[in-house]
């Protein structure tokens, strides 16, 4: 197994097709629906990877990443905004939030694993991923 990934993604169908595409490729995913339960999660699962759409109910993606930043443990578990944003100054927004990696939906499901790790590489080297 690659890793543990928690995916915060209210959608439905997204959740179906991003937990399926990692869990081809190796990963473990839990998921969450909303930003409180994606805390709650993070919290008690520490996670390898967080993957966070921005629109969420309850408690926006911008709050959520924020949050998660406040958590001691952590502070080095890559996030990744999988998001449907991408107006201008969007990805610089959800960066400034706390998070480390930015991915526009509609996702290729042939090219998205590769596009997540890519990303986890480059945050883990300790540089700012797009």
């Amino acid at each position: 197994m690659k890793g543990q990934v928690l995916l915060i993604e209210d959608n439905e169908q997204n959740r179906y097709l991003l937990t399926f595409l990692l869990t081809r490729n190796g990963y473990h995913v839990e998921a969450a629906i909303d930003g409180p339960r994606g805390i709650e999660l993070a919290q008690s699962g520490n996670p390898d990877l967080i993957l966070l759409d921005i629109q969420l109910p309850t408690m926006d993606g911008h709050a959520v990443a924020a949050a998660l930043r406040k958590i001691r443990s952590l502070d080095r578990t890559p996030i990744i905004a999988v998001t449907s944003y991408a107006m201008v100054g969007d990805r610089e927004k959800a960066m400034s939030a706390g998070c480390d990696g930015y991915i526009e939906k509609p996702i290729d499901p042939d090219t998205f694993v590769a596009e997540v790790e890519r990303v986890c590489a480059q945050v883990r080297a300790g540089g700012e991923a797009s």
